[in-house]
């Protein structure tokens, strides 16, 4: 296809990133739809502990008082699937940001590890369509999040539609590459 965007087809020279983003051919077209919307983040692990809240704004208070930086509220629209394996959501943020989530974590009350990995997504509703369909939905969480950030460690202040009010502590950790023996 080079020759049909007028690139260079000799070996060894490139044409500028705008002559490339002009081209319309539809290989050029899917290639730049591709690099676009599937961005995948590398395997991530972090740390939580969740919990309930009693008192939303004293939580709200002692978080502001601790916090290095107040990162904002969002609202956040998680779409649960039956995954074979782990967790995944679909995650929708103030309705601009849209992230598929694969997870596994422990059902544990303790702080507990999370691996997950991150794909951001241009087409939500019809991703959700898709994978309702080929695995099932088993539940939707609609919630307002306040963030707020201690160093490396993010609290979440949850207020979940028909649950009540949460407490989240996450704390970003490089994953584990190898597992030693007695690990």
């Amino acid at each position: 296809f080079p020759k049909r965007c007028g690139l260079p087809t000799t070996p060894g020279l490139s044409a500028g990133n705008e002559k490339r983003k002009q081209c319309r051919h539809p290989g050029a077209l899917r290639r730049r739809f591709r690099e676009s919307t599937n961005r995948v983040h590398p395997h991530v692990r972090n740390i939580e502990l969740k919990a309930r809240l009693t008192d939303l704004e004293s939580a709200r208070e002692i978080a502001a008082r601790l916090a290095t930086k107040r990162l904002g509220v969002e609202h956040q629209i998680d779409t649960y699937f039956a995954a074979p394996h782990g967790r995944l959501k679909l995650r929708q943020i103030n309705g601009l940001t849209n992230t598929l989530i694969a997870y596994s974590r422990a059902d544990d009350a303790a702080a507990k590890p999370s691996d997950y990995h991150l794909v951001h997504v241009a087409h939500p509703e019809t991703l959700k369509k898709a994978l309702a369909a080929a695995l099932g939905v088993i539940g939707v969480v609609d919630k307002r999040r306040e963030i707020f950030l201690v160093d490396n460690v993010r609290i979440h202040l949850d207020d979940v539609a028909g649950l009540g009010e949460f407490l989240e502590f996450e704390a970003g950790v490089a994953p584990r590459l190898t597992a030693s023996p007695g690990d």
